[in-house]
């Protein structure tokens, strides 16, 4: 049996604010044990300002916005975006704007910014960071770009294009955490979690040598 990454027994549910199925996925891998209940925040309503600054903010309101519903519980938010150039990408929303980005992305170096939040409400207690990823795309051919619009990968994702999917051909070297450009920096969250005291590491020691 895999060893679990199990909240502490006096501690309350932990809850992921978030209807990312990839985020979902990277904390299952990691072995932790979480609920999933998605933000209804409107993203429009946080003021634009650096984007650092802006996905930590975004991912605040939506770890408050689950908190304020269950404020016993840990809960996680989190948002990604694309910035080349000083421009941010966010989800294209036709193949005309998916192409227009991968071109812009095409042979170029790229910044994935990944803020986090966890909070408690009940503890009063509310962390949150950005962890900053660089990626660089290889040189796209036009027949590389008008295939991978034809699929569904580009549409949902910062940048249009999933690291973790058919878009893993397009990139070239990723310089950080690779979990970042999928949606979260597992690596700082988990560390996070344990350093607070709201996971702990369940080894099972029966039948060791």
């Amino acid at each position: 049996m895999t060893p679990a990454m199990q909240k502490s027994s006096d501690i309350p549910e932990i809850i992921l604010a978030s209807k990312s199925p990839r985020r979902r996925y990277l904390l299952k891998q990691a072995g932790l044990r979480f609920s999933v209940i998605p933000s209804g925040i409107d993203e429009k309503s946080i003021p634009l300002s650096p984007p650092e600054i802006y996905v930590r903010r975004l991912a605040e309101a939506k770890a408050d916005d689950v908190a304020a519903r269950y404020p016993q519980s840990w809960v996680i938010g989190a948002d990604t975006i694309v910035r080349i150039d000083g421009t941010i990408l966010g989800k294209p929303g036709s193949k005309a704007e998916a192409r227009i980005m991968l071109q812009r992305l095409s042979g170029s170096t790229h910044q994935v910014f990944t803020g986090y939040a966890i909070c408690c409400i009940a503890r009063q207690h509310r962390f949150s960071d950005t962890v900053k990823t660089d990626v660089l795309f290889k040189d796209l051919t036009p027949e590389e770009i008008e295939w991978y619009i034809q699929t569904p990968e580009p549409f949902d994702k910062a940048g249009a294009y999933a690291v973790q999917g058919l878009g893993t051909f397009l990139v070239r070297s990723i310089n950080g955490s690779y979990t970042n450009v999928v949606g979260l920096p597992v690596c700082e969250v988990i560390e996070r979690l344990i350093k607070e005291g709201i996971i702990r590491l369940e080894i099972n020691t029966t039948g060791a040598s």
